[in-house]
């Protein structure tokens, strides 16, 4: 049954947003900014960080020492001037004001912001994350308890398997011997290439796929692809050795609705990736 429109209210596109190589300004520097200045790290953009020296976080110092990213000035915010060619804007600063005024001269110049603990201040929401290697889960509270956010998503990481992150750089890998091998977009092989990846990726199990290697994905390729079926991890020189199942939790009523959206998310998530 469709969905009432009427019901589709109170929510946010939630996006992988791509900031390989974008500038990003961050106005302070304490706590809340060292989270900020990872977050973006993970994106590979280059960072401009605005904060004086002594109120720096000891990761945000961290940051600033060893990161050939960030461009850090030893002040305050200086206005306009420091808006110029920024395609970003974060503030993690007290001064609420000063918050406010940055937030409008960025929605002057259309530049996405957002604003801590400031939620009408905000384009955007970080949410709790979870990170394994390639594998990120946001958990948006759309503002509203982050607190709650963070609950759900240490229920959420204990389930998901061990090995996860490595098994899709893995498969990520395969994918990519795949399409030199049969490259195309669309059309036929295109089908057939999809296809064949979702049989691989429901037949093996996570620590399987975390066991590909250059040899065993050339015999995957040659033994599987070629003849249209999956063969066995052992079938092509691996060592099957089931990844560890989390350790069972208290049931929580909340739990098997937040897993069901996982799953499902997961399950769009890597039909995304592998399109052509």
């Amino acid at each position: 049954m469709p969905p009432d429109p009427a019901s589709l209210h109170g929510g946010s596109l939630l996006l992988a947003w791509q900031l390989k190589d974008k500038h990003v300004l961050i106005v302070g520097g304490g706590d809340v900014a060292s989270g900020r200045i990872e977050s973006v790290l993970v994106a590979d953009a280059r960072i401009t960080l605005v904060a004086p020296r002594a109120g720096l976080h000891p990761l945000t110092q961290h940051f600033v020492d060893n990161s050939d990213r960030i461009t850090y000035h030893d002040r305050t915010f200086a206005g306009p001037p420091d808006l110029v060619g920024v395609d970003m804007v974060l503030t993690a600063i007290d001064d609420v004001q000063v918050s406010r005024d940055i937030c409008a001269l960025c929605r002057e110049r259309k530049i996405p912001v957002n604003v801590a603990d400031i939620p009408p201040s905000c384009d955007f929401y970080f949410g709790s994350q979870i990170r394994d290697g390639p594998l990120q889960i946001m958990i948006s509270t759309n503002g509203q308890s982050p607190k709650l956010a963070n609950i759900i998503r240490k229920k959420i990481e204990g389930c998901i398997p061990e090995h996860a992150g490595e098994a899709i750089e893995k498969v990520g890998s395969l994918r990519a011997k795949l399409k030199e091998r049969a490259p195309g977009v669309g059309g036929d092989v295109g089908k057939r290439r999809m296809r064949w990846m979702v049989d691989v990726c429901s037949s093996w199990d996570m620590g399987e796929l975390a066991q590909l290697d250059e040899k065993t994905m050339n015999r995957l390729l040659d033994e599987g692809w070629e003849r249209n079926h999956v063969p066995k991890l052992e079938d092509v020189g691996g060592q099957s050795k089931k990844a560890a199942t989390p350790p069972a939790t208290s049931p929580l009523p909340v739990l098997p609705t937040v897993l069901g959206f996982a799953a499902g998310a997961a399950c769009a998530a890597f039909y995304l990736t592998r399109r052509p």
